[in-house]
């Protein structure tokens, strides 16, 4: 089996989509102007990594079809193993609608920072860049960029006394 190569752009909708409980790939949380994102959906379409769906909200529309209504989109599950997400439910490979858990690959950083700012009392940079071997200025720009703009997390951060500022997830 080919290897598919996704472009950065590709690559953050695509996850961000997988990562949501439908696999829908509106509201888009990546940054992009103008028709990329049009572009970018008629490229993964191509590539039968996302699909379209018949449009419950009205804010996540595509397109409008004379036939079928408006439309959305959605990943499908060659897009979950694209981005090595092997665990994906037989009722999203059946065609219905999307799994109610998402399945990111276990072990990862990344999760570990989102475990570390989910636990009771969050964390500080320093405790994370402990534990995942990070120089503070990478926690910083973890939280900002990754959790922040690309995943569309609320990050909270806050004062404690005789801890210093403690950083959670809403």
């Amino acid at each position: 089996m080919t290897q598919i190569q996704l472009s950065d752009a590709q690559a953050v909708i695509l996850s961000t989509a997988c990562a949501r409980e439908d696999g829908a790939i509106f509201p888009v949380t990546a940054n992009l102007k103008g028709g990329a994102v049009g572009n970018i959906c008629k490229s993964l379409l191509k590539q039968a990594l996302i699909e379209e769906m018949p449009a419950t909200d009205f804010n996540t529309v595509y397109r409008h079809d004379e036939e079928r209504g408006p439309l959305t989109l959605r990943a499908t599950p060659l897009a979950y193993s694209t981005l090595g997400i092997t665990d994906v439910p037989e009722d999203e490979v059946a065609g219905k609608p999307a799994p109610k858990t998402t399945h990111r690959r276990s072990g990862t950083k990344q999760e570990a920072l989102i475990e570390m700012l989910r636990a009771e009392g969050g964390a500080t940079i320093e405790e994370i860049g402990a534990a995942l071997l990070w120089r503070s200025h990478t926690v910083r720009g973890a939280i900002a960029g990754t959790l922040k703009k690309k995943l569309g997390l609320e990050v909270i951060s806050e004062k404690v006394e005789n801890r210093g500022r403690v950083y959670r997830l809403a």
